[in-house]
């Protein structure tokens, strides 16, 4: 983190990027002496609620954060920035999305956490756009126009006011990645409760990670004169970039048991802050994660150690064992919605793990076109786990297991959603293998 007494002092001139908070309530216009350098400019957490009618001035600007502020008009200066291609306005209070504020350069844009009832017509404009953030608004409709942004590969749309999933949507050649939860046609089925965990038998120990939706710790379980080590994870309540974290437990509970899921032991009852939350097996510490999250620059597509390596039996596993799960939860009308690499655990032997429901949404089975088409859009995003998988090959894969997967990986990539395979499909495929 800069400091606005340095940008002020010179001390920055000739920074690529610029990261400032300080409960700023006005754009420092000392940012512009940076102008023939700044590629990237994070001015969240601020209390910012405009932008200078001169921001055009930033020709090299490509990245722009300006989350947690006081923005209600999405700013029209965003569209003279000619190089900008990626903008997060998360968590401000933006009523208004005004034609001239979408950037037809854009690859990813966040507006996650606001109070849009509509967009304009113009994000058609947007040919690059492969990511668009739109979670916790009013949208009771989403332009047509949207379907002209062919390259989109991952939506975020739940907890919104949608009244229907639009059929140009889940056509959409690449769309891989779709979180829809939380919306008016989104129905959330009734699942049974699991076994209820009194919170003052759990003894938390430390923590093992935190997510958009929730902590999870690592924790003493006591039954009578018995403990046992397990995970707790704890749910925020907020909106995430994904959905509602209520849905993200429902979908884990609904999605039952597999072998390549962790496994759901009970639900927290008497929490003293009357949170929500699980308790699961704890996962063997020799589990590593398959992958990393996507970057600002691979967009959509997770990123790896540069030195890693899978063997034909961890290629093979893995491949099998998302495929069967995937099976399992779209059969229980489940979408995923965050099929990767970087929610995948795996073992030396292949041995795997899936997990974070943060953007599983519940769909209608009888629809049988759309039902179809929904996990069909998983499948794509299960080609791209499989294009990744034959990227860490190592030497051993032998000719025949490359050639089975890469073919699968073809048909699950195939521009027209319907004519892909089903997961059952893909399973009895894998089978043979």
């Amino acid at each position: 983190m800069q400091s606005l007494l340095a940008l002020q002092s010179g001390e920055l001139k000739g920074a690529v990027s610029l990261k400032l908070s300080e409960n700023l309530t006005e754009f420092p216009k000392e940012i512009f002496d940076l102008a023939e350098t700044l590629e990237v400019l994070d001015l969240s957490f601020n209390k910012l609620s405009s932008l200078p009618a001169d921001f055009g001035r930033l020709k090299k600007l490509k990245i722009f954060f300006c989350s947690e502020n006081l923005f209600k008009v999405l700013p029209e200066e965003l569209a003279d920035c000619p190089l900008l291609d990626i903008v997060g306005f998360k968590s401000n209070q933006i009523t208004t999305v005004p034609a001239k504020s979408i950037n037809p350069n854009l690859r990813w844009l966040i507006l996650t956490n606001n109070n849009i009832a509509e967009l304009p017509t113009t994000i058609g404009s947007c040919k690059r756009m492969q990511k668009l953030m739109l979670s916790g608004n009013r949208l009771s409709t989403l332009p047509e126009e949207l379907g002209n942004c062919q390259n989109l590969a991952l939506l975020r749309i739940a907890a919104n006011k949608l009244h229907e999933l639009p059929q140009w949507i889940i056509m959409m050649p690449k769309l891989s990645w779709i979180a829809f939860s939380g919306n008016n046609f989104s129905k959330t089925p009734a699942v049974e409760t699991l076994s209820l965990i009194n919170w003052h038998d759990l003894e938390i120990n430390h923590l093992l990670g935190e997510g958009a939706s929730g902590v999870i710790s690592k924790a003493n379980r006591t039954i009578g004169d018995e403990t046992s080590e397990v995970a707790v994870k704890i749910f925020k309540g907020n909106v995430t970039s994904d959905g509602l974290p209520e849905d993200e437990m429902t979908a884990y509970i609904a999605a039952g048991y597999h072998p390549g899921l962790v496994n759901l032991i009970g639900q927290i009852a008497l929490h003293p802050e009357d949170k929500k939350g699980l308790v699961m097996d704890l996962i063997p510490h020799h589990f590593y994660n398959l992958g990393n999250p996507p970057s600002l620059e691979s967009c959509t597509r997770d990123v790896f150690p540069t030195d890693m390596k899978l063997s034909e039996k961890q290629i093979v596993n893995i491949a099998k064992t998302i495929a069967s799960l995937a099976a399992q939860l779209h059969e229980a009308g489940i979408m995923h919605g965050d099929l990767y690499a970087h929610n995948t655990l795996i073992d030396d032997e292949g041995s795997t793990l899936f997990g974070d429901f943060g953007a599983a949404s519940f769909y209608d089975k009888t629809t049988t076109e759309t039902a179809y088409a929904l996990e069909r859009i998983e499948v794509s995003a299960y080609g791209y786990l499989l294009d990744d998988l034959l990227s860490l090959k190592d030497e051993g894969l032998s000719r025949e297991v490359y050639t089975t997967i890469s073919r699968l990986k073809d048909a699950c990539l195939v521009s027209a959603p319907m004519e892909r395979p089903g997961f059952q499909d893909l399973v009895d495929v894998l089978e043979k293998v």
